[in-house]
């Protein structure tokens, strides 16, 4: 090989190593995109990644029939890729917003499929070119996959610490296609001298190119009002942080927290939530000295703890900085939870719940899970048999714990399943419901070491909806919605205790709330 063919090879081993970072970048991207926007991350991602590597296999193949100017197809398959990826979110958020349920599913999946295949055209293109100047087909193919799956890793490490949790899904993409566009431009003019229509392909990439930054400048302040069409009230906050979406609304002094689309609470009500949430499990332990709330980020549930003069500590677990800095410094919520946070009994920590306890030995007089919904693999996790036997271990004899537990009435099997899984780590518990009108009718599970009997409960601080009399008809569960589920034979369902090795509890979530 001459000198010329070196660095032609180099050039290509270097655009296969970047464009690789890129593909990656675009198949764990469309997974999130999926885990937000139609929920159950592990079943999005595996779909994503599935059908991105069939798209690859496709492409593979129909690289074959690129016979003529290899750089040029090359070029043209990376401004295909700019444009279909960098407006592959943008428009997603777009269909979600104007198009009929299950659209959007088709449209994520399909654009999955479509750049897959793209992605998978380019290797194959690279090591022909890289042959054809002087490389054996050996060493070509080897060092250009050597550079596609080294840009793999150097890709989802990107994606994880810097494209997600600073630019978002939307921004990303566009950066991401730019990338892509840079590339081309880049290899089009090292190989100039073997395109005769050179300028024309160029200004074309240009064109693309302006058309992708203005993308990164206002995609995503335009995909903002396609989001906004997801929420009934105005976006006041939004914010993507490293581990999930964060969304206020707020209409004629309604103020609702989105996580990953999904309500966490209503201003106009939640205090029905909070007060069950806390006041059963304080009245029928034996001590409230030492108190941990895992999850509740939000200082609702402090709010309500800070009602208790015995009180001695109270420690909150939340995984996400970010909300716990929300609660503590967006004056709509400091209003709510009365500066829950400035509490000198309160100490917070920014961790993963089940990761805390299996760190800390610590005991507790009282500890409330105020999880979001088991709604995928991460959560479900925190509804575990394993998780439930951690939260025993560190519950002081005589404490209580108090589990929310997603609605009896819209998933009513996965309701029961969470207090037998309770119940499978050996804790006695008793069942509440309340109504909460932006939830509608939700569950708790209160759990004990030892038995317990409700009426023997005293709520006896200042409440806005709770009382003795109200605490007895909480207790009280309809035929429709008991524990002894029918199916549509009469048969009785037997619940299974959800496990880390078999969690069964995702699955019945999804199809519950797939009528509502």
């Amino acid at each position: 090989m001459n000198h010329l063919s070196i660095k032609q090879s180099k050039a290509i081993y270097w655009a296969s190593g970047i464009v690789s970072i890129c593909g990656i970048i675009f198949e764990v991207l469309f997974g999130a995109a999926g885990s937000y926007l139609l929920g159950d991350g592990v079943k999005q991602y595996t779909l994503t990644i599935s059908l991105f590597l069939t798209g690859m296999g496709i492409g593979a193949t129909l690289s074959e029939k690129v016979t003529k100017n290899l750089i040029l197809s090359f070029v043209w398959i990376e401004f295909a890729i700019g444009l279909i990826g960098g407006f592959s979110t943008f428009v997603l958020f777009g269909v979600t917003a104007f198009l009929s349920s299950g659209m959007d599913a088709f449209f994520l999946y399909f654009i999955t499929l479509v750049v897959g295949a793209l992605t998978g055209v380019e290797l194959p293109i690279l090591i022909r070119k890289a042959n054809e100047i002087g490389v054996t087909l050996q060493k070509s193919t080897a060092r250009v996959l050597f550079s596609d799956y080294a840009g793999g890793l150097i890709g989802g490490l990107l994606f994880v610490y810097l494209f997600r949790p600073q630019f978002g899904l939307v921004k990303s993409a566009f950066i991401v296609a730019l990338i892509n566009v840079i590339v081309a431009l880049w290899i089009l003019v090292y190989f100039k001298k073997e395109i005769q229509t050179f300028k024309r392909h160029f200004i074309a990439g240009i064109i693309i190119f302006v058309v992708l930054v203005l993308g990164v400048i206002f995609g995503e302040k335009t995909a903002f009002l396609f989001e906004q069409k997801l929420y009934n009230d105005p976006i006041i906050y939004n914010e993507q942080t490293a581990y999930q979406q964060v969304i206020l609304t707020k209409e004629q002094g309604d103020l609702r927290l989105f996580l990953d689309g999904q309500l966490q609470f209503s201003s106009t009500d939640e205090y029905r939530y909070h007060e069950v949430l806390v006041h059963p499990a304080m009245a029928t332990a034996s001590s409230v000295e030492n108190v941990l709330v895992l999850g509740g980020g939000d200082g609702l549930a402090l709010r309500e703890l800070q009602k208790y003069d015995d009180i001695k500590s109270m420690t909150l677990v939340d995984l996400d900085p970010k909300v716990t800095h929300l609660g503590k410094s967006h004056h709509e919520i400091t209003e709510l939870n009365q500066q829950a946070f400035e509490d000198e009994r309160v100490k917070v920590v920014n961790a993963d719940a089940f990761k805390y306890l299996q760190d800390h030995q610590e005991l507790y007089d009282i500890i409330l899970v105020d999880m979001p919904d088991p709604n995928n693999e991460s959560l479900n996790k925190l509804y575990t048999l394993e998780f439930y036997q951690l939260v025993r271990n560190h519950l002081r004899p005589g404490g209580a714990m108090m589990v929310q537990a997603t609605s009896p009435t819209f998933a009513t099997e996965v309701y029961w399943s969470i207090n037998k899984t309770i119940q499978a780590a050996e804790l006695y518990t008793d069942n509440l419901h309340v109504d909460v009108p932006s939830f509608g009718d939700w569950g708790f599970v209160l759990a004990k070491r030892e038995e317990f009997d409700l009426e023997d409960m005293d709520i006896s601080v200042d409440t806005k909806f709770l009382t003795n009399d109200v605490l007895d008809g909480l207790a009280t569960f309809g035929k429709d919605i008991d524990q002894h589920i029918v199916d549509k034979k009469g048969n009785e369902i037997a619940l299974d205790v959800n496990t880390l090795i078999r969690p069964t509890l995702i699955e019945k979530y999804e199809k519950a709330w797939q009528s509502y």
